[in-house]
This record gives structure tokens, C-alpha cells and sequence, in this order.
């Protein structure tokens, strides 16, 4: 079964859809594509060949469109996804899944009560090194975990956020942890489970003209009595690649993007890592394409996708304990 897709923002989350979308031609169609500008319609239409419509209520007046890309900023999601599931449409959704965990968790119950799939753009749990540790994992390869940790030390320019208002509340809903760190802390949670306990702190540097978060140091504590760190900013020039970085009783792992290195203590080494010669890594949309697969397949066998919207508000309440152990200056416990 072909499944006809609508995407609903075209701007500059669409690249790598588009891209995974033409690859899958099998499975979908893309079959209308809506930005309420009219140059950024005429624009994307030239590039990429595909139907634009400057009408959002026939998309969703289409009965034959089966699964909406909502690609739109933070704030619009819960509006945006409350009339596609209204229309019984499926959706995927771009991160985070709204800009406040309220609003996120509005919207997972909206979706859940009209009983339409919901998945979220987390595409880093479709990466090849990503998921052969989280099968390691599974078969307690390293043992009791000792010790949980990430970093996502990354750089944005100036020029990154004068444009669009980035970094700004009103627009993006949060810093550094909601545009940026969401996905590395949403691997995870994904690969351990979720955090039981934190203690941060978070600042706005001096470096741009944001008001949100840019900086960001928290203790971690996990239900099984490991703990760890949170190191996530966007001041760290020129910046360096984001890891993960796992200790058990039996060896660590270390997690980036592209890579994985496992040490156990019988002497053995495991490595994984994407294939560099696919032209799909090198333009970074093969996770995308693995997460639109399993997001088709969820609809065709009628399960819940990988990274649902129930399973990815883990990460919104994380991110939600952070902040608000950073304002209380106490030690919060994360909402299960």
C-alpha cells in the first residue's frame, strides 16, 4: 500500500525529508506540500518538483492522505496537529513536540484520543551505531550501569541566530536544550530509560542576544542508582561532535553520531559506524529515511511507531526537570 503524504512547512526541516521521501517512493507519495508563503511554495516547488497547494483545509479535506509532516516551528505543532487528527490524519512531527511539556503532553493525549499515529523526527535512533548498542544493551553486554553520560558541545554563530529569531522564547520555546541537545537526550533515554533525579544549572551567555538557555551543566540520577552528567551548550567554538558515554561493571561504549566504540574487560572491542560511501550519510538523511520506513510500516501494521509520542515525552520531562532544578536550585525529581 502506497500511502499518500502531505507535508505542512517548507522551511529548513524540509531538505531531509524531501530527499528520504524520493527514496521511498514505493511506500509514499507526496502528494501535497503547503507553506503559507507564496515564495517559499514557488521556491520549494522548483527545487524539489513536488505539488504545492497554498490551501492547508484541502490537505486536510483530502481523504486520500493518509499521513501529515508537520514541519512547522514549536509553538504552531499543538494547533497544527489537534486539526490533522481531527481530519484523522496520521502525523510525524518535527522536534521537540511542542514548546512546553503542558502543551507537549496536550497534544500526545489529542492524537492518542482520536487514535491516529504520532511520530517524532528523533532520527537519531535510527542510526546504524545507535542501534547496535542499544542491542548491546539488551543483552547486558556491559553489565550493571555504573555511570550515564552526554555532552553536546556545539557551536552556533551569531549570523545562526539572527535569522528567524532563533533562540528567542516566542519562537523556538527553549535553548540549547529543546533545539539543540533534544536529540542526544532523547538517545538516551531511548538506550537506558529515563532519568530519576537531577540537579543543573543553566545560563544565557554574554555571546549572542537570546533569551533562552545556551549553556548548561546538570547531575544526573537513574532509577537503578548509576548517575552522570549533562554538559550542553552552543558557545563551545568550533564545536565538536555530540557523545554519549556509558560505564558497566563488564566495559563502556561511546556513542557519537556517526560511530561507536565498545571496550570490554575480556580484552574486546567493538566498532561500529555508518558507511561514509553512502551518499545518504553524506548528505545526512539515512536515519530520516529509516524513521519515515518505520513510520509507514506503524500505519501499515497498525503499532506504534519506534519513537512515538508517548515514548518521546520522556525527554520533554527531562528537559523540563533540568530547567526547573536550574531556577530552584534544588535537587528535582523528573515526572514518569
Amino acid at each position: 500500500m502506497q500511502i499518500q503524504v502531505a507535508l505542512i512547512g517548507l522551511g529548513m526541516a524540509v531538505d531531509k525529508h524531501v530527499r528520504a521521501l524520493k527514496e521511498l517512493a514505493g511506500k509514499v507519495e507526496v502528494a501535497a506540500c503547503y507553506s503559507p508563503s507564496a515564495a517559499r511554495r514557488t521556491a520549494f516547488a522548483a527545487k524539489y518538483g513536488l505539488p504545492v497547494t497554498d490551501s492547508l483545509d484541502a490537505i486536510l479535506a483530502d481523504r486520500s492522505i493518509g499521513l501529515v509532516f508537520i514541519l512547522t516551528p514549536p509553538w504552531t505543532h499543538l494547533d497544527l496537529a489537534e486539526r490533522c487528527a481531527a481530519a484523522g490524519k496520521h502525523i510525524l512531527l518535527e522536534k521537540p513536540i511542542e514548546s512546553t511539556l503542558e502543551r507537549s503532553e496536550r497534544l500526545v493525549a489529542t492524537c492518542a484520543a482520536a487514535e491516529v499515529k504520532l511520530g517524532i523526527v528523533f532520527q537519531n535512533r535510527f542510526r546504524i551505531p545507535h542501534l547496535r548498542l542499544a542491542a548491546l544493551l539488551r543483552e547486558g553486554l556491559l553489565g550493571e550501569l555504573v555511570s550515564v553520560s552526554l555532552a553536546v558541545r556545539w557551536w552556533r554563530a551569531d549570523s545562526y541566530f539572527a535569522e528567524l529569531d532563533r533562540g528567542m522564547h516566542a519562537r523556538d520555546g527553549g535553548g540549547v536544550l529543546l533545539t539543540q541537545a533534544i536529540h542526544v537526550m532523547d538517545q538516551l533515554v531511548a538506550l537506558v530509560g529515563p532519568v530519576a533525579e537531577v540537579c543543573s544549572f543553566a545560563t544565557t551567555s554574554p555571546l549572542r542576544r537570546i533569551d533562552t538557555e545556551d549553556v548548561v551543566a546538570a547531575a544526573l540520577r537513574f532509577p537503578s542508582g548509576a548517575i552522570g552528567v549533562l554538559d550542553a551548550t552552543t558557545t563551545s567554538f568550533p564545536g565538536s561532535p555530540e557523545r554519549i558515554d556509558i560505564a558497566g561493571r563488564l566495559g563502556s561504549a561511546t556513542l557519537e553520531r556517526r560511530q561507536l566504540r565498545v571496550w570490554l574487560r575480556d580484552g574486546s572491542v567493538i566498532d561500529e559506524q555508518e558507511d561514509a560511501a553512502d551518499p545518504a550519510v553524506q548528505a545526512d538523511y539515512l536515519a530520516h529515511r529509516r524513521l519515515i520506513e518505520d513510520m509507514a510500516d506503524a500505519i501499515e501494521t497498525d503499532r506504534q511507531p519506534a519513537a512515538n509520542g508517548e515514548a518521546s515525552l520522556v525527554v520533554h520531562r527531562l528537559i523540563e526537570a533540568v530547567l526547573r532544578s536550574a531556577g530552584s536550585g534544588q535537587f528535582e525529581a523528573v515526572a514518569s
